[in-house]
């Protein structure tokens, strides 16, 4: 199962807005959070993955670009499991 981190940059003075509207979307397993300094960023890290489906675009005046989702899997640590990218 993957783990999907999904990102937007709020426009200037809209980052209230669009965490007030990431969070009446994302379900309660997904974790929200926001940038502490630099550019107004939301960012939701999703365990079960549904998250860019869920989200799709914000309202185009709450975002700076269109945000971006990118898949993540685990990586076994045990170092004698066969990698996926050796198999």
């Amino acid at each position: 199962m993957a783990t999907t981190m999904w990102e937007a940059r709020a426009r200037d003075g809209r980052l209230a807005d669009l965490l007030d509207w990431v969070a009446a979307r994302v379900p309660a397993h997904a974790t929200v959070y926001r940038s502490a300094h630099g550019d107004p960023r939301v960012v939701v890290i999703d365990p079960a993955g549904f998250v860019a489906d869920l989200l799709g675009d914000p309202p185009q005046e709450l975002v700076a670009r269109p945000p971006h989702s990118w898949d993540f899997e685990p990586v076994p640590r045990d170092a004698t499991q066969p990698r996926p990218d050796r198999v």
